[in-house]
């Protein structure tokens, strides 16, 4: 028997596009009853702040065919038979790798990508226009064992106050579950590496303002109660889940954009498929006008360079990266062997 499809009509620059949906009763969020349909629904609903978000960049989908329960996978290549209205631009990889990575320009590509059952969105922090230089900055407070999304709350606005000191303006988020995310928007005159170490930059400096709250140790086990400033979430093909995009947990909840104001009292749990249509009509998007007025990243790179002259180089990179000069050894602390190990690294 044929499996239930139905079809939805949505608005575009091209006119109206129709898309399909099958097995649109499936759920995906079994505590919730969340189905499908209704995700594709939630996409339609915040496709203009999503887009402006998200899209025009490139993006790895994770989908999850059995719901949020079961099996994920990653697509960041366009399927076959991706319709044409699913754009695609060429990347670099770490590797040195280069392949078509999807992009998203209009609602229906959101939803085609909602009927491939992805459920999070994973944009790169650079546009299809240029890749190799990102437009944002991004800085992900992570809360560790012993810490929550209230301690990263605490922290975001001395991070904030950081980043203006540097000159530039910051955004925040949710992402979704216990950590926060920070943005600013940048001009794209920077690689990734650059742009990896004015983030270290930053996170260095709010690391000696708080030393005893944040860490910028990349080994869990020197990190104690404390968050850690995810510094390799600024990494060429390395992304969080982006604004607006539903997130693969129990509540349904979405990576939420907010007012500074609202940090301080902000519930994660709250912000969810369900409640972020009504939030945007009461009060809009805290993002709106995100790019309109990029920042650089001049002085953050001079906080580097003073570093490195005080002996602070070079942090680890992903276990997945090559070797990059400067590098620390890839080995947890407690297990080197200083003996055995050359004193350049």
């Amino acid at each position: 028997m044929a499996s239930e499809r139905i079809t939805l009509t949505i608005p575009g620059p091209d006119g109206d596009r129709d898309v399909g949906l099958s097995s649109p009763n499936r759920v995906l969020w079994p505590e919730l009853g969340i189905t499908k349909r209704e995700l594709a629904e939630y996409l339609i609903a915040v496709s203009g702040p999503f887009l402006e978000a998200n899209g025009h960049r490139p993006v790895s989908l994770e989908r999850f065919p059995e719901g949020v329960d079961g099996e994920r996978f990653y697509s960041k290549n366009p399927p076959k038979g991706a319709p044409g209205f699913v754009e695609t631009v060429t990347v670099t990889y770490n590797s040195g790798r280069r392949h078509p990575q999807i992009v998203l320009t209009e609602a229906a590509a959101v939803v085609w990508a909602a009927q491939m059952n992805t459920v999070v969105f994973h944009p790169w922090a650079s546009l299809a226009s240029e890749p190799d230089n990102p437009v944002e900055l991004r800085i992900d407070l992570d809360p560790q064992p012993g810490t929550d999304f209230a301690d990263a709350a605490a922290i975001a606005p001395a991070l904030r106050d950081v980043l203006r000191e540097a000159g530039l303006e910051a955004w925040v988020k949710t992402s979704g579950n216990r950590g926060i995310h920070v943005f600013c928007p940048i001009e794209p005159t920077h690689e990734f590496l650059d742009v990896r170490h004015a983030v270290i930059a930053a996170a260095r400096e709010l690391e000696r303002r708080m030393p005893e709250k944040v860490t910028t140790s990349w080994w869990k086990e020197e990190r104690g109660s404390r968050v850690f400033v995810d510094f390799n979430q600024a990494n060429r093909d390395r992304t969080m889940a982006g604004a607006y995009s539903p997130r693969a947990l129990a509540g349904a909840t979405v990576s939420t954009p907010l007012a500074w104001e609202e940090l301080a009292e902000a519930d994660p749990a709250a912000h969810t498929i369900r409640s972020i249509p009504q939030r945007l009509a009461d009060a809009g998007d805290p993002w709106a006008g995100f790019l309109d007025k990029p920042g650089r990243i001049d002085t953050l790179l001079e906080w580097w360079d003073r570093d490195v002259a005080d002996g602070l180089g070079e942090l680890n990179f992903p276990p997945d990266f090559p070797k990059m000069p400067g590098e620390p050894p890839r080995v947890q602390p407690s297990r080197i062997n200083l003996e055995n190990w050359p004193k350049e690294g």
